[in-house]
């Protein structure tokens, strides 16, 4: 009995890097609404910036916070970053199975650039290198005092990048990567900023001395960032799975849309959580949603293939889904990336073209990310065809 490894590494690397997404979402979501939700101390301690008292799961539980660090280091600190490191770890780790072993199929679009394995790679890790070198450098500059600024022009970055990489990737491996460079950013943050700044205020009380309160600032500046980029990064990550998102030309602004709807989201739980409150932020984020879906709407009908006119027989619809489908999505492909249908979805039986016409429609005319790149050269008119039959009413 032979095993394909593939598929089931690509589960377990998938599920862990789920739990230590939960795991340092969860941990960065309430570290913000305790600090949002300090009150003055009672018995005020030197350093002493607040304190909250809460109850969960049938105990109380008093925290206390430093403004920059208590004057006695505890014998037991409890750090939060392996939940960051293992997320990204495994997050690239993904990347690198999907979009770079599969770079031919997954990652390259030749209708859009005519690109090596290499070569997309490549770009591949520009993008997200590149990414967080700018991000990281416009925190250090002097714009990087102003959280706003900072913020809007970090967006307007991603935007960009979310344009360029749109018209060198395949759709959907252009979500992705904007998601892998926010993503980056983020554990970054944590990697070379947060926690070796902390290092640095545990050293010198170690030592005996006052530590530098900017390190902290810094710190709160980067996990602030990190607490506004969770919603869109969380829209990325499952991005794949709603091709009306990105299978159009304006797929960069309904990104773009979608990731400021998360955006908005988030300020109005912060907001909230210092005792404010903004229904407008929730209307606004719902009348955004309902112009991009309307948006994407009319985008998707613009960019599909005109309808085929006459009658379209199965035989019709057979012939080019066998020119064009049944090398993977068969019981036994003969596509050298598949050793078993994708999805499971076989397309070789006359039966399960009909069950699956819902999801061709979708996968294939609506948008085109199915073939994978294109690598067949599947045409319009093979695309209204197929759309045409499943419009009449998907029949044998």
């Amino acid at each position: 009995m032979e095993l394909d490894i593939t598929p089931w590494l690509n589960l377990v690397i998938r599920w862990l890097h789920f739990i230590t997404g939960i795991a340092w979402i969860g941990s960065s979501f309430y570290f913000v609404w305790l600090d949002n939700h300090l009150e003055e101390p009672r018995e005020k301690k030197k350093g002493m910036s607040g304190e909250l008292w809460s109850v969960h799961g049938g105990g109380f539980y008093h925290k206390q916070k430093y403004a920059v660090a208590p004057e006695q280091m505890p014998e037991k600190l409890h750090w939060f970053k392996w939940e960051a490191y293992f997320t990204w770890m495994s997050g690239f780790a993904l990347l690198a199975i999907i979009y770079y072993l599969g770079a031919d199929i997954f990652l390259i679009d030749r209708s859009k650039m005519e690109l090596a394995p290499w070569q997309a790679i490549g770009i591949s890790l520009a993008f997200i290198l590149g990414g967080w070198v700018v991000y990281d450098g416009l925190c250090r500059s002097p714009i990087g005092r102003n959280n706003k600024a900072t913020g809007v022009i970090w967006f307007l970055l991603l935007t960009a990048a979310a344009y360029a990489l749109t018209h060198i990737f395949s759709d959907r491996a252009a979500f992705i990567h904007v998601g892998a460079m926010a993503g980056t950013a983020m554990a970054a943050n944590v990697f070379m900023v947060i926690i070796p700044n902390q290092k640095k205020v545990v050293a010198a009380l170690t030592a005996g001395e006052a530590p530098d309160p900017r390190l902290g600032q810094i710190g709160k500046q980067r996990s602030l960032h990190n607490n506004y980029m969770t919603l869109p990064v969380l829209f990325l990550m499952i991005s794949n799975h709603y091709p009306m998102t990105f299978s159009n030309p304006y797929s960069w602004l309904i990104l773009a849309g979608i990731a400021l709807v998360g955006v908005m989201v988030r300020h109005f739980f912060n907001l909230r959580h210092k005792g404010q409150s903004s229904p407008a932020l929730v209307a606004a984020a719902i009348a955004l949603l309902v112009v991009i879906a309307m948006f994407a709407a009319d985008a998707e009908k613009a960019a599909r293939p005109a309808p085929a006119s006459g009658d379209v027989s199965f035989a019709d619809v057979q012939a080019v889904i066998g020119k064009h489908c049944t090398s993977c999505h068969a019981a036994r492909p003969s596509h050298e990336s598949f050793d078993e249908a994708p999805g499971g979805v076989r397309l070789d039986d006359p039966a399960l073209v009909v069950q699956y016409a819902p999801r061709i429609l979708e996968q294939a005319v609506k948008s085109d990310i199915m073939p994978l790149g294109n690598e067949t050269g599947m045409t319009d008119e093979e695309r209204a065809l197929i759309g045409k039959w499943i419009e009449d009413g998907a029949k044998r």
